[in-house]
């Protein structure tokens, strides 16, 4: 009979995730016994491995495909998946979105943009809508206060100028950083973005407040992908 036929209790030891998780480690593990792992068990004809390929083919293997679907989707798409192993699946896809954008515990000085993306990509990476913020500095580019601007539109946000200043001068903040997302997965400055951040630049000069860069975040996996800097890209002066 070939491994495919029999339950998990029945392949060898080296064979089974739980057993290959603790003799190899977890990076051994595929997506799909990974998600076995998950579920706990398969069904009267196939097991919880082979559960885990059909899920995962059905999404063309994307685990973010898959974290896009409901309880009731998950339910209704595949036999063998009931509420609880539904809702299993997606509290460990959760957890693992969790894991990846949690915000350092301390981070002590702004140093390359990708500090400054990594500080704000929690409070905006996965959204469906614009948000801007601001990231108030001293003068050792130590973070004082994440300050949320504006929110609102799919394509665009209304960002009154006059409150992040406002809010520069009641902090003592002598740098400030710039941030927003877009939804749409495109890192492109729009020339909206461009002439706001020069207008911003313009008023920061004026107040002695340093300018340091402005952060374009997308929900992304790849740290390429992820953000777009301008002072990466030389557009602030």
């Amino acid at each position: 009979m070939s491994k495919e036929k029999l339950s998990v209790k029945e392949w060898a030891d080296e064979d089974k995730p739980r057993e290959k998780m603790l003799a190899k480690g977890i990076k051994a593990l595929s997506s799909a016994e990974l998600i076995a792992i998950v579920i706990g068990s398969g069904t009267n004809e196939e097991s919880a491995v082979d559960l885990g390929k059909r899920i995962l083919n059905h999404v063309n293997n994307s685990l973010t495909e898959l974290s896009k679907f409901n309880v009731t989707e998950l339910t209704k798409q595949f036999k063998g998946i009931g509420p609880a192993k539904a809702i299993s699946i997606l509290a460990a896809l959760e957890l693992g979105y969790r894991s990846h954008y949690e915000e350092p515990i301390m981070l002590n000085k702004i140093q390359l943009s990708q500090d400054a993306y990594k500080c704000i990509r929690t409070k905006i990476a996965n959204l469906s809508y614009e948000e801007f913020w601001v990231l108030h500095l001293n003068n050792s580019n130590k973070v004082l206060y994440k300050q949320q601007v504006a929110s609102g539109g799919i394509t665009k946000t209304i960002v009154d100028i006059r409150i992040i200043f406002k809010t520069a001068l009641e902090k003592g903040s002598t740098a400030i950083i710039l941030a927003h997302n877009h939804p749409s997965g495109n890192l492109t400055p729009s020339q909206d973005d461009i002439s706001l951040t020069k207008k911003i630049q313009n008023a920061a000069n004026y107040l002695d407040i340093k300018l340091l860069d402005h952060i374009i975040v997308c929900d992304s996996n790849d740290i390429k992908s992820a953000y777009y800097s301008f002072a990466d890209n030389g557009i602030l002066y």
